[in-house]
């Protein structure tokens, strides 16, 4: 297969509304909805536009997965990546242009954004997420070879100077926390980096960053780490190989903060050799479906998960919108929101609760060059 080559557009998928119905019919949404003090505590949803300069805010519907425009932000720069600290109080987006993180509060009652702060950087942030006490913004640098940390002031925004600003390699892709908060992990890419993921101890006090023994896993075969997520009850950790167009997983050893692979297995269907690269990966709140875009083959691989082994079993793919570069579950796990990068819409799919199936549901028309997808309960 042809994976680390330049993307070719595809055609994208038509919705049609009568998936929706016979979702419902056939029991596939599930009842699942959060209530707080008696009231159904809403799911929003953001989209970053990088070449339109906003952010666009919806609320998502809690039994069918519609999505209603509440707002638009106006957010200079190039807003790209976005994270959500613990509490779901401030949202933190990279501005690739301007080259800084901005802090805004979120408004609990709409889920509007009011930008509270700004703090310059040395180079474009391509990954953006709070440590797991929500005490520091942990940023990647893909271009200028960097893992930065900056500290949360005591109004919610990121301040400057960052507490580290490490050089690793070109093509640092993401960084984030485990789970006890204690180690860090920066996967490269390969093709433009080193192929390897760089392994930090953190400090929550000082939120420095340390190598760790040893300080990178190099995988053998040409894989290209590029982001990755915990499993939510397990010690498995699963990358997206944007190279290889595959999903490795890794044993979190949690005394060590060392991974150890498992794992690796495709995202496109047996036999395609056409232009492919993979992006994000997401796995469910119950840690019994992972899913991964395809840019090219334009699809969701979607995967269950063994909860005694980790291994994963490829379940099928749908077709997206071309390019789905951002996506993101609901916090239910009962939705998926995918963004095409050439077509500028959004596309919804229902989780199949009992296999991890999607169906496809709507389509909305977003603006250009979405680049994030944040999904995230308010008022809880």
């Amino acid at each position: 297969m042809n994976c680390n080559l330049p993307l070719m557009p595809c055609v994208g998928i038509t919705a049609e509304e009568e998936a929706r119905q016979e979702a419902t019919d056939s029991g596939i949404l599930g009842s699942t909805i959060h209530t707080s003090g008696g009231q159904e505590v809403p799911t929003y949803v953001y989209v970053s536009l990088q070449e339109d300069n906003k952010i666009l805010v919806y609320t998502m519907d809690a039994e069918s997965g519609k999505l209603t425009r509440k707002s638009e932000v106006a957010v200079d720069g190039g807003p790209a990546a976005m994270t959500i600290n613990p509490n779901r109080s401030t949202i933190f987006v990279g501005r690739r242009g301007l080259q800084d993180i901005a802090s805004f509060r979120v408004d609990q009652t709409n889920g509007g954004l009011s930008l509270i702060g700004t703090a310059s950087l040395q180079g474009e942030p391509v990954y953006l997420a709070t440590d797991r006490q929500g005490k520091f913004v942990l940023s990647a640098y893909y271009y200028q070879k960097t893992a930065a940390v900056h500290r949360i002031n005591a109004d919610g925004a990121a301040e400057v100077p960052p507490v580290e600003w490490l050089q690793t390699a070109h093509g640092a892709h993401s960084i984030q926390t485990d789970p006890s908060n204690q180690f860090a992990f920066v996967p490269h890419i390969a093709n433009r980096g080193p192929n390897a993921i760089y392994q930090f101890k953190f400090d929550p006090g000082s939120g420095r960053l340390t190598p760790n023994s040893p300080p990178m896993v190099e995988p053998a075969e040409y894989l290209g780490p590029r982001h990755f997520c915990f499993h939510p009850s397990q010690d498995y950790v699963y990358f997206s190989d944007e190279q290889s167009c595959s999903v490795t997983g890794y044993r979190l050893n949690k005394s060590t903060g060392t991974l150890a692979a498992f794992q690796t297995i495709s995202t496109l269907p047996e036999g395609y050799t056409e232009r492919n690269s993979c992006s994000q990966i997401q796995i469910s709140p119950s840690g019994e479906f992972l899913y991964a875009p395809n840019r090219g083959h334009n699809s969701i691989a979607s995967f269950t998960v063994d909860q005694a082994t980790g291994r994963l079993t490829a379940a099928g793919r749908v077709p997206t919108e071309a390019v789905p570069r951002a996506f993101s579950l609901d916090p239910d796990g009962k939705f998926v929101f995918a963004a095409g990068l050439e077509t500028g819409r959004l596309a919804s799919y229902i989780i199949n609760q009992d296999t991890g199936d999607l169906t496809p549901s709507d389509i909305y028309d977003v603006g250009n060059h979405p680049m994030w997808v944040l999904t995230t309960k308010l008022g809880e």
